[in-house]
């Protein structure tokens, strides 16, 4: 046989200059798209990062006001001049004259007609309703004379936190020189007092900024959910247990499946158009009220549940079924007893998933007609109510200052709600989720 040196040996291809300069092409590849991969996710929390900075910086300041405190003379010739208490009488009283009296006193050296409106102007309305609210609880006020907190005009109240600037000409800013004196006054002497601002998560909305709230609308969310969840987690897992486990695999049941897929791209306002069309003009049920909002939500949500609770079912490996059949379980046993539990997990997380989606839903709402204009509190199911994105809607539409920073405070609170639902289907799938 024939010897060949070491250095007659052919090199072996993964030693070649070639394949070392392919194999750093590769590398120098791969980091390149790590690096892409690293500036997409920087970009994405940067503007994510803008976004909720831009919302915080506009909203923080609404969750406390400034209110002024008045000695107020509960005179009973204004309130009630025959002494009857009758909460009629009580209730039709000028209270905001009283109030306007008080503050005036405070300033006993304005005497025009001009300056008095103009001090005026520094009331909210929302006053007088307060004062006859505490009439109302407790009639033994009238005759006395007591230091009441009252809030202050949505412009009174901005000019305090700034958002109105001083230093601007007067015709460019909705308080005048004179107003802001007797802000400064009245701040002067311990007057203006500031606190978290409960008319914000206590009130119903309203037409003036400094007296709006979201209370109204947070009962309407609660009570449109309410009807979803009741209405689309039954039929949703049934809907998906029955065509993962017990359809058979034919035509119809993948026209079935296909159009499940469709339906959960279908933009929510063409659902809205359904609610309209059949729940409302056909069907007759009350409009702007929370169980047709419910029911339009469910429909929306139900191709999200039945999609998750499938790769649920999915995900249960086959030899649960096939232990379970092994011993004589029926197919329904097996599938109530074993498969079902054992995918909970994820579909409670779907399921909480599609309610978060159905709670920051605005469209299908707006063509129900959930747009209103609610003041009041919603006591039931075919009530008129309104919604929180729907509140924040109409709120980002008001040429108000003070509506700037509630809509802002509104989406604050929407983006919470939202987050410790999410925050929530996390934990439930840590917490019952099992490795196989």
């Amino acid at each position: 046989m024939t010897d060949f040196a070491a250095n007659d040996r052919p090199m072996p291809v993964y030693q070649s200059d070639a394949f070392a300069r392919r194999l750093r092409r590769r590398y120098a590849a791969e980091r390149r798209f790590r690096l892409y991969g690293i500036a997409a996710i920087g970009v994405a929390l940067g503007m994510l990062a803008i976004l909720l900075g831009s919302i915080v910086s506009k909203g923080y300041t609404a969750f406390w006001q400034h209110d002024v405190v008045l000695e107020i003379n509960f005179d009973p010739q204004e309130i009630d001049p025959a002494g009857t208490r009758d909460p009629a009488v009580l209730g039709g009283a000028n209270y905001q004259a009283l109030a306007r009296e008080a503050l005036r006193e405070r300033f006993p050296e304005v005497d025009s007609r001009s300056d008095r409106r103009a001090l005026n102007d520094l009331l909210s309305v929302g006053a007088a309703y307060e004062l006859r609210s505490m009439v109302l609880e407790n009639p033994d006020l009238i005759g006395t004379r007591q230091a009441v907190r009252l809030p202050l005009s949505d412009d009174a109240d901005q000019l305090l936190k700034g958002n109105i600037r001083r230093e601007v000409g007067q015709t460019e800013r909705r308080v005048d020189d004179r107003q802001i004196g007797w802000i400064d006054a009245l701040e002067a002497d311990g007057a203006v007092v500031s606190g978290f601002n409960w008319r914000l998560m206590a009130n119903g909305d309203s037409r003036e900024p400094e007296l709006a709230g979201i209370y109204a609308a947070a009962i309407g969310s609660a009570l449109t959910l309410m009807i979803t969840l009741a209405m689309a987690v039954p039929i949703g897992v049934s809907a998906a247990v029955y065509l993962e486990e017990f359809a058979p695999k034919n035509r119809w049941t993948d026209l079935i499946e296909v159009n499940i897929n469709n339906l959960a791209a279908v933009p929510s306002i063409v659902f809205g158009l359904l609610g309209l069309a059949v729940f409302l003009n056909l069907f007759g049920l009350p409009r702007s009220a929370p169980v047709v909002g419910g029911i339009v939500l469910a429909l929306m949500s139900l191709p999200t549940i039945i999609i998750t609770t499938r790769a649920a079912l999915k995900a249960v490996p086959p030899s649960i079924r096939e232990a379970a059949l092994g011993i004589g379980a029926s197919r329904l046993q097996v599938v109530g007893h074993h498969v079902l539990p054992l995918a909970m997990p994820g579909v409670l997380t779907g399921t909480i998933i599609a309610m978060a989606q159905a709670l920051g839903e605005t469209a299908p709402l707006l063509m129900i007609g959930m747009v209103a204009f609610i003041v009041d509190i919603p006591g039931g199911f075919t009530d008129a109510a309104t919604v929180l994105p729907v509140t924040i809607f109409m709120w980002a539409d008001s040429p108000e200052r003070a509506f700037v920073e509630r809509t802002s405070a509104a989406i604050m609170v929407l983006l919470a709600f939202l987050i410790a639902m999410n925050a929530l289907a996390i934990i439930l799938r840590k917490k019952f989720e099992r490795r196989w």
